[in-house]
């Protein structure tokens, strides 16, 4: 199943956690595991505290320090969202029982926009448990 998804930011936590619940319960499989991948190099998918936003803030900010923008080879501009991309990682795999995510109390899934704003795309495979 592919989701469309629109960023605002050059470096934004877009949280995904309802799309994939619905495709998961769209699925009729009950229980099994979803995986959550990204098709982009300069974003990515990760599982992290969705309750209060400066933790994405805080993250973003973070990566900033880790990965700044300075003077790489590659032409586009664009290397530090790269190497954030592969900082983070494109896929996330999330365990389901009875139709709901096996997620902690505080967590959420978001894609990571790290070269925004640009119109995205995720793939969410739903695989049963037998």
């Amino acid at each position: 199943m592919e989701v469309k998804l629109s960023s605002k930011r050059r470096n934004q936590f877009i949280d995904i956690y309802s799309k994939v619940e619905q495709i998961v319960r769209d699925s009729g499989v009950k229980s099994g595991e979803c995986f959550v991948f990204c098709p982009h190099t300069t974003a990515a998918i990760t599982i992290n505290e969705g309750v209060d936003p400066d933790v994405q803030d805080d993250l973003l900010d973070a990566l900033e320090r880790i990965v700044p923008d300075i003077e790489f080879r590659h032409s586009e501009g664009n290397s530090d969202a790269h190497l954030k991309s592969s900082l983070i990682g494109a896929s996330e795999v999330i365990f389901f029982e009875n139709g709901k995510l096996k997620l902690g109390k505080w967590q959420k899934i978001f894609f990571c926009e790290f070269d925004g704003p640009r119109s995205r795309r995720i793939w969410v495979k739903v695989t049963e448990w037998t």
